[in-house]
Parts: C-alpha cells; structure tokens; sequence
C-alpha cells in the first residue's frame, strides 16, 4: 500500500503525542516504531496536531533518521498526522 492512497486513518496504528515535549515524544516514537515493525503494521500514523509545529518537526527529524522508516507524508486530510510507511 502507498500512503498516497490512505483516506482513512482510523483503521491504522496511532500514536497520539499531544501533550508530549520534544525529549518524551523522541522517545515514545521509536518505541512505537519498534512495537509496530514487531507487530508487522506496515502504515502506521503519528498525530502531532497542527499548533506551533514543534512536534511536528520532531516527528519528521526522528523519521529522516530511522532505517525502519521507507517514507512518510503529512496526511492530505488532516494535517496534524503524519502516515508512515514502515520497512517490515
């Protein structure tokens, strides 16, 4: 599946970091990465929320830096996700 095609994001892994600062939401995300490449998920969405971006860039220099990671977009239809595309 390419996240180009994902409309809905409900049906995938979710990791929620609102409320997180940049440290705690670095490290719940490769935890989730790592539980969901055990898990076999392929899609899974990171939600940041929209805001001042702060988490949302932290999101994005996490998964640059992860080999676990194929790619990852900002969803089209909300903004404060983002999917991810998980090598398995």
């Amino acid at each position: 599946m390419n996240i180009g095609d994902v409309i809905f994001i409900d049906r995938f892994m979710k990791l929620d970091l609102h409320g997180y600062d940049r440290e705690t939401a670095r490290v719940a995300i490769m935890d989730f990465i790592d539980d969901a490449v055990k898990m076999k998920e392929e899609i899974v969405v990171i939600v940041h929320g929209i805001g001042s971006g702060i988490l949302r860039n932290t999101v994005i220099e996490n998964l640059k830096k992860n080999k676990k990671v194929l790619e990852y977009a900002i969803s089209y239809n909300n903004p404060g996700c983002t999917i991810v595309k998980l090598r398995l």
